[in-house]
């Protein structure tokens, strides 16, 4: 039975990315419909209008469910509680704080972690965090406010967090990028930036500049699979992070072990992209990263519930320049 039950998990694994862009494809005549009714024809005959107005839409609808299941990584990331791609109990470096770049900051759904409540310890169950409490506190939600009795306090070494430059060239997730940004107070410290990386220093383009070397901290949560020129511009970001600058990574990335699931990987890859804003699944985001300028210490890794027929391996942790 365990063999069945090993083929089954496979199987389930290798067909989950067909399934998903199944998902995205559904949303597809429904922003067909909000468009021809907010009478939005100019967008109807852009294919690329088209297409980002499509995936906001999906984007707007699944981001929620994205946060719950990636959160259990990336709030303990942003804790410094990451070592070798595992998420550990006790911080083993700095938290993210000072001056901020989000990468990809979308429709808001990581926003609320810049703001102050994350500084507070996340309550944690003797003995380990049940599921539900680890989805409560990757919500922000802790066991103390559920009124728990046998609760410890969880460390973190977050520091206050002074500016975030949130990077999102895509305007029809702002409406929603700005909501998030007031409901999580961060009005005034939240900036949200309308231009990709290649003009984050150009005034001219957006009315707002980040010097090169100013930059605590640059978070990158799934995104840079999508970014234009990524080599490039992967390259550019190092170069707006101070010295002992650290950069908070949580990505999936091109498959290097094993033929057959490259092979799979790169033949999904020729459909993902059309369904999801052009999301590549074979960019090998670690390496560029590792090339992108001398680092005083890496410290990532594959999370270890991973498993070889993955087809959307992950890479987590930091690099310190």
């Amino acid at each position: 039975m365990a063999i069945f039950a090993q083929l089954h998990e496979i199987l389930l694994s290798l067909i989950n990315p067909w399934q998903f862009m199944f998902l995205a494809a559904s949303f597809f005549p429904g922003t067909i419909v909000r468009l021809v009714r907010d009478r939005k024809f100019g967008v109807l005959l852009s294919p690329s209008q088209l297409k980002d107005a499509w995936f906001s839409n999906f984007w707007d609808w699944f981001a929620p469910n994205l946060r719950l299941n990636a959160g259990v990584r990336v709030i303990p990331l942003l804790e410094g509680r990451t070592t070798g791609g595992r998420v550990v109990e006790e911080p083993v470096g700095p938290g993210i704080g000072g001056t901020v770049i989000e990468i990809g900051a979308g429709s808001g759904n990581w926003v609320d972690v810049f703001s102050d409540k994350y500084l507070q310890p996340v309550a944690a169950a003797e003995g380990g965090s049940s599921g539900a409490e680890v989805a409560e506190a990757a919500a922000g939600t802790t066991a103390t406010q559920r009124g728990g009795d046998t609760q410890k306090k969880r460390k973190s070494a977050r520091e206050p967090v002074t500016h975030v430059y949130g990077v999102e060239p895509n305007r029809d997730q702002h409406v929603s990028l700005r909501r998030k940004v007031k409901e999580a107070g961060l009005e005034g410290v939240y900036e949200i930036v309308p231009v990709g990386i290649e003009d984050l220093g150009d005034a001219a383009k957006w009315g707002g500049r980040v010097e090169k070397g100013s930059v605590d901290c640059i978070v990158s949560v799934l995104c840079l699979c999508s970014i234009p020129a990524p080599r490039d511009n992967v390259r550019e970001l190092y170069g707006y992070l101070k010295k002992g600058g650290r950069w908070y990574v949580y990505e999936h990335v091109r498959r290097d072990e094993g033929l057959g699931m490259r092979a799979y990987q790169a033949f999904v890859n020729l459909f993902w992209p059309h369904f999801l804003g052009g999301c590549q699944l074979c960019r090998p985001t670690e390496q560029w990263l590792r090339e992108a300028g001398p680092w005083e210490k890496i410290d990532v890794g594959h999370p270890e519930d991973e498993q070889w027929h993955h087809t959307l391996p992950h890479i987590l942790g930091v690099f310190t320049k």
